[in-house]
């Protein structure tokens, strides 16, 4: 069975950059990332950092969500196609995904290429860069959510924080990156957990902060962070 390669977090191509920069080869940063090797030498030489210091993590994060946000759409329903145009003047109708799917299948029965599931439209349109097209398709929806929601598997609620608030419901000017001063955190562990690296991540900017841990328990990462955001310049 083949192996799976994930690609690195925004987290982590800071601290490639980092030890880059200082000079770490890549099998002490893949062993530091607890990441194989040839996870590191693929996005060096992906992002242009085959040399030393020659890497920019901001550059290659960017890269990455670029890529991720422009995924493959079906071509039998892109917005040039006659199915398109069918299905949108029956959402502007008032249908639902599922109804018009439904028409379909029953009114072209031995024409496949004329019918699509109700999954197909929903991806045909999230999958759209944003635009009028986009904003007026997804108005149609009876939910109307700027993004697609998973759909129901049931609930674990074991382990959940109480009155947590999901990064899924944050304003759309955080996950547009439209305003400076919104920032993500995460924990960069090293070997068996002995040690770790706290990033604090500018959204907007992508300006970067690490923070040396004493110690990552919940109390001692806020305060460390805390302590970090208040030393960077309020300009």
């Amino acid at each position: 069975m083949g192996s799976i390669y994930n690609q690195l977090t925004a987290a982590e191509r800071t601290t490639l950059m980092v030890m880059r920069s200082e000079g770490a080869s890549q099998s002490f940063v893949a062993e530091y990332l607890g990441r194989d090797r040839s996870t590191i030498c693929r996005e060096l030489a992906r992002n242009g950092g085959t040399r030393v210091a020659g890497y920019d993590a901001i550059l290659a994060d960017a890269r990455a969500r670029d890529l991720r946000a422009a995924p493959g759409t079906n071509p039998k329903l892109g917005p040039d196609t006659p199915l398109f145009a069918v299905v949108h003047d029956q959402l502007r109708e008032g249908w639902s995904p599922e109804q018009i799917a439904g028409m379909l299948k029953r009114a072209f029965t031995d024409d496949q290429s004329r019918r699509v599931c109700h999954e197909t439209i929903y991806s045909a349109i999230y999958v759209m860069p944003r635009g009028a097209l986009r904003t007026d398709l997804i108005s149609l929806l009876r939910q109307g959510h700027a993004k697609r929601r998973p759909r129901a598997r049931g609930q674990d609620r074991r382990g959940q924080i109480a009155d947590m608030v999901s990064l899924h419901v944050r304003p759309p000017e955080i996950e547009d990156r439209l305003i400076p001063g919104h920032w993500e955190g995460d924990l960069i562990k090293g070997a068996g957990n002995a040690s770790a690296i706290g990033t604090l991540v500018e959204r907007k900017s992508r300006f970067t902060v690490l923070v040396k841990m004493k110690d990552f328990g919940a109390d001692d990462t806020l305060g460390d962070f805390q302590r970090a955001l208040n030393r960077v310049p309020k300009n």
